[in-house]
């Protein structure tokens, strides 16, 4: 199993972060863990938090979701900073050979093989993302979260399932968008089967 990315800062009011990152850590081996972006600002904000003394901790402003404090009810400052680290050393891109298919794996979109990038590329993409979802990478299918599907707006692609709140496919076959927003409560989570093509939803 390959997961795209921001396990944190998502769940509304039923968010379980140690939960998801326990469910993670029980099936090391059989599961890759790619960097998000929120699981990046989160380690930051760890490193930064626990970096300064006790009335420094208090000027500094509270994090953006309730990932940190949730986090910090249940995990000591050790634990806390060895997750920080263990967020900071993800791999940015994954690759993989499946039945003589090419496969990328980022959060945002991925690069050529042999081409590294900046990690924002990764984490966020750039100003050409748009044009990647349409164009992608010459030889290679990229599989990639962090755009919600249903802010896809293109003609020049597909939706495998429900229109806006299903995996989407650009026309070339060579880029699948898997965030079905399930961090939202219209949304949910999605999983493709690359050996059968096969997509799996969230209830």
């Amino acid at each position: 199993m390959i997961v795209l990315g921001d396990i944190f800062d998502r769940g509304g009011t039923e968010a379980d972060p140690v939960g998801v990152y326990f469910a993670l850590s029980g099936i090391q081996g059989k599961c890759s863990w790619i960097r998000g972006n929120h699981d990046q600002w989160l380690a930051e904000y760890i490193q930064e938090y626990y970096g300064r003394l006790g009335k420094r901790r208090k000027k500094m402003y509270p994090y953006a979701y309730n990932s940190f404090e949730l986090i910090a009810q249940r995990l000591t400052e050790v634990d806390m900073l060895n997750l920080a680290d263990l967020i900071l050393n993800l791999p940015l891109q994954k690759e993989l050979d499946l039945n003589g298919k090419k496969y990328l794996f980022a959060h945002a979109m991925t690069s050529p093989v042999g081409v590294p990038e900046k990690s924002e590329y990764y984490l966020m993409g750039t100003y050409d993302l748009e044009a990647f979802f349409l164009e992608g990478i010459d030889g290679v299918i990229s599989m990639c979260g962090h755009t919600p599907t249903d802010n896809v707006i293109w003609r020049d692609g597909t939706y495998l399932d429900e229109y806006k709140n299903s995996v989407w496919r650009n026309e070339k076959e060579n880029v699948y968008l898997l965030d079905c927003g399930c961090g939202f409560k219209s949304g949910r989570l999605a999983c493709i089967c690359l050996e059968s093509g096969q997509r799996y939803y969230s209830e």
